[in-house]
């Protein structure tokens, strides 16, 4: 495809000014929620926002993502039980850190209306496309279905939190996953009361967002 030089000049793919406020706005208020209220998603708004997931960007157009909704109440609390033992692992690992972590709420498991465990495909390694060097591109891609899917439900009013706290074979074998797929994500989806004005581990303390100018080089790496 090329464009001569009066369709480049003719040419406006631009969305309107209030749509393209609306997407900047979405990307600027996304939250990782971990705070939820009661109340349901209904069935129509969810499967919309996984269509939105599934229209993401994925290398070969391989599509690797997997979702599992999770309904059944002993499971989720399987899967709660799950990511509670990583995180008193991971605040042992933190060391001196242990203490202020274990302060911190990193999860909305079981307040949340909806459960899903977004995941990679099992039988990956027949796809060469764009994955001969970078087989990862996978996980990019997956990656990139939930980005979709958060930007999606903040713009709905609804929070999404991202739980990576749990032990990957531990929950594949909860949720009986063929060999060769694995889980990427819990996400927490659900109605909340407020979206955080910032971060939530800004907000508590535990960091704070880099400035882009430093995280950013130009014909080489940044200084």
């Amino acid at each position: 495809m090329t464009c001569s030089d009066d369709a480049i000049a003719v040419a406006d793919h631009r969305f309107s000014e209030a749509e393209i406020a609306a997407v900047y706005k979405a990307i600027a208020l996304r939250r990782d929620m971990r705070h939820f209220c009661p109340g349901p998603v209904p069935e129509i708004q969810l499967t919309r926002l996984l269509a939105a997931a599934h229209q993401a960007p994925s290398v070969g157009l391989m599509q690797p993502w997997r979702f599992v909704r999770i309904t059944d109440p002993a499971l989720r609390r399987a899967i709660h039980a799950l990511v509670e033992a990583e995180r008193i692992r991971t605040a042992r690992a933190l060391g001196e850190r242990e203490d202020e972590f274990m302060r911190l709420k990193v999860e909305g498991v079981l307040d949340c209306a909806e459960l899903l465990v977004a995941a990679l495909m099992d039988g990956r390694e027949r796809y060469i496309f764009g994955r001969r060097t970078l087989p990862e591109m996978d996980l990019a891609s997956v990656a990139c279905a939930i980005q979709n899917l958060w930007l999606a439900a903040r713009a709905e009013g609804l929070g999404l939190g991202w739980v990576s706290l749990f032990d990957p074979d531990a929950l594949a074998g909860l949720l009986a996953m063929p060999s060769g797929a694995r889980p990427i994500a819990v996400l927490c989806l659900g109605p909340v009361e407020q979206f955080y004005a910032k971060p939530m581990l800004e907000l508590e303390g535990w960091a704070t967002r880099q400035p882009l100018h430093e995280l950013m080089g130009e014909n080489g790496w940044p200084r």
